[in-house]
């Protein structure tokens, strides 16, 4: 009984090591979008967009359902977003019908509304 009790105690020590950092959540006021997270993978409603202020101006803040995230800002040029965490850099294409902005960093795609920039 004592070797079960601890052998279970392990296997929930280990499977609580494999889960990483918690990312915090989106706010209330989250936008739904598109997303594509890693290689390979296919668009879903599946990452959350907040908007919040930046010493630059707006920020978007796109979390992913892993609970990771990305941080980007709009181009002071207003072409497309930037990348303003991680090593890569954002790529942006106008593609589908209506037009939407698919934005690639990495393996990571998000494709924003046209209105994401509106309101709060």
């Amino acid at each position: 009984m004592i070797r079960a009790c601890a052998s279970l105690g392990l296997i929930v020590m280990l499977a609580a090591c494999d889960r990483g950092a918690v990312q915090p959540q989106a706010d209330p006021g989250a936008k739904r979008i598109d997303c594509a997270i890693g290689e390979g993978s296919d668009f879903g409603p599946d990452c959350l967009v907040e908007k919040v202020s930046g010493e630059q101006g707006p920020e978007f803040i796109v979390r992913h359902p892993d609970g990771g995230f990305q941080r980007l800002r709009i181009a002071p040029n207003r072409s497309g977003m930037i990348a303003i965490s991680g090593a890569d850099d954002a790529v942006n294409e106008l593609v589908g019908e209506p037009k939407v902005l698919q934005v690639t960093v990495g393996e990571d795609r998000y494709r924003f509304p046209a209105d994401l920039d509106a309101g709060k």
